[in-house]
Order: structure tokens, then C-alpha cells, then sequence
């Protein structure tokens, strides 16, 4: 079990972009991924998202233009991210936003999928 958690992603940097639009999370594996803030907000790992069950998960349209406005540390293994919507339930482990950074084109493509197959839009 030791060994699974020495080969978990740990962050080396955070960083909020000054348009607060993309957060960059660098891991010691030396894999570096600028994740948008519009990306973030709608595979946010909440509840209020992701409900209980997968038939639970929401579509979260209308946040092409949100941001992020602050990175709160959750502990040593998680941060909050405050979102200007309000949105601030979510808490994203290192290990989720790795996955959100390794697997952003076929998470986006599915997040765009299920707009389109809801008559939704990004735009606000």
C-alpha cells in the first residue's frame, strides 16, 4: 500500500493565471497541466455537480466566462477552488486534477457532448 501512495501525482506549484481564467498545477512526475477555469467549474468534484450516484451528475451550463477567484489548501492533499458563480463546494484531491489534466480531451468532448445533447450552451 506504501508503494501505491509514492506514486500518487504530488503538486510542486499551483498556479492562478492574472486573468484568474486557468489554474497551473505542475506534479513532481514533471507532468505540467493548465486547466481553465470554465473546465474546472463544470467537472467540479461537489455534490452540487457530480450528486451522488453517476445518474445523479449534473450538465453545468452557461460558464464560459467564470473565474477563479480564490485557492484555498485543503490540508496536504486537496484545494478548495472559490469560484466567482459562488460556487466553492468542491474539493479537488492532487490525484482529480491530475486526471482532469491527463484526460482533458475526452472528459472536455464529453462535457461538449452532453451540452449539445441537452440543448445547452457555455455562454452565460
Amino acid at each position: 500500500m506504501a508503494a501505491a501512495a509514492d506514486t500518487r501525482p504530488w503538486p510542486t506549484e499551483l498556479r492562478l493565471a492574472k486573468d484568474r481564467r486557468s489554474l497551473t498545477v505542475s506534479f513532481d512526475s514533471g507532468e505540467s497541466y493548465a486547466l481553465e477555469a470554465e473546465y474546472l467549474r463544470v467537472l467540479s468534484p461537489s455534490a452540487e455537480v457530480q450528486g451522488h450516484s453517476p445518474a445523479e451528475r449534473k450538465t453545468v451550463p452557461g460558464k464560459r466566462q467564470v473565474a477563479i477567484l480564490e485557492v484555498q489548501p485543503i490540508g496536504n492533499y486537496a484545494v478548495r477552488l472559490v469560484f466567482d458563480d459562488t460556487h466553492s463546494t468542491g474539493i479537488y484531491s492532487w490525484d482529480y486534477l491530475a486526471e482532469l489534466g491527463r484526460d482533458r480531451t475526452a472528459k472536455w468532448q464529453g462535457y461538449l457532448d452532453e451540452l449539445k445533447s441537452k440543448g445547452l450552451s457555455r455562454e452565460p
